[in-house]
C-alpha cells in the first residue's frame, strides 16, 4: 500500500467518453487528510503514516484524542487509518494530503462497509440451496444438518440465519476517471462497497500491474457530478 486516502462515497452518476459511450461512476467526496502521526523503526517496528478524517467538536473529544490532534495543530478527527508506503512517509505531520495524490486514470482498491440488509436465512445469505418441494419433505428453507453427532453441538463457521452485510468489503482493480482538486471529488469507474455517505478508505492498488490503467484522454471532461451531490 503506497498511498491512500479517506472520503466518503457521495453517488453515482455516468460520463461519457469521446467515442460517445456511457461510463457510469462513483463519486468520492475526500476532504483533506492530515497526517496525525508518523510511524518509525526505531520507535514503532514498522513506518506508516497514520491520516484523520472529520472534524470531532473539542467539547466531544475526550483528553487523549485532543493531545494527539495538538501534536499536529489540528482538530480532533473521528476516523483514524494508517497507509503504509515510503509515498506518503514524505509528508511531514500536520499537512494535508488532497485527491491530487491520485492522477487520473491510475489503478485503485477502495474499502468500504457494504450495505445492511437486515435478517436473512441461509439461501439469501449464504446461497444455499432449498429443499425438496414434494414428497412430504417437510424440510424446505431451513439450514440443513447441524453436523455429525459426535462433537454433540454445532461447529463453528455453521452458515445460518442471521444479520446479512455490514461487512468490510474491498473492491481491487477499479480506475479513476477524473480527480476534482477545487471540490475534493474522485470519478471512480464502476460501483464500490458501501451506502451514500458512508465512508472508505481509497488506496493504491495491490494489483495494479494486471490491470491496464485508463487514459484520461478517452473522457470528455466534462462530467455530471453535480447530479450526485443533489
Amino acid at each position: 500500500m503506497a498511498k491512500g486516502i479517506l472520503g466518503t462515497k457521495v453517488g453515482m452518476t455516468q460520463i461519457f467518453d469521446t467515442d460517445g459511450n456511457l461510463v457510469p461512476v462513483t463519486v468520492v467526496e475526500c476532504e483533506p487528510n492530515v497526517v496525525l502521526q508518523k510511524k518509525t523503526l526505531e520507535n514503532d517496528g514498522y513506518e506508516a503514516v497514520q491520516l484523520g478524517f472529520k472534524d470531532v467538536k473539542v467539547d466531544k473529544a475526550n483528553k487523549p484524542e485532543l493531545g494527539h490532534a495538538a501534536k499536529s495543530n489540528s482538530q480532533p478527527k473521528r476516523y483514524l487509518r494508517e497507509v503504509r508506503g515510503k509515498e506518503l512517509y514524505n509528508f511531514e505531520v500536520g499537512q494535508e494530503i488532497r485527491v491530487n495524490i491520485f492522477e487520473e486514470g491510475e489503478v485503485i482498491d477502495v474499502t468500504g462497509t457494504s450495505k445492511g440488509k437486515g435478517f436473512a436465512g441461509p439461501i439469501k445469505r449464504h446461497g444455499q440451496s432449498r429443499g425438496p418441494e414434494t414428497h412430504g419433505s417437510r424440510y424446505h428453507r431451513r439450514v440443513g444438518t447441524m453436523g455429525p453427532i459426535d462433537p454433540n453441538h454445532v461447529r463453528p463457521g455453521k452458515n445460518l440465519p442471521g444479520h446479512m452485510g455490514v461487512q468490510t468489503v474491498t473492491i481491487q482493480n477499479l480506475n479513476v476517471v477524473k480527480v476534482d482538486l477545487d471540490r475534493n471529488l474522485l470519478l471512480v469507474k464502476g460501483s464500490i462497497p458501501g451506502p451514500k455517505k458512508g465512508l472508505v478508505f481509497v488506496k493504491h492498488a495491490v494489483k495494479a500491474g494486471t490491470q491496464e490503467p485508463l487514459n484520461p484522454a478517452d473522457f470528455v471532461q466534462e462530467n455530471q457530478a453535480e447530479e450526485a451531490q443533489e
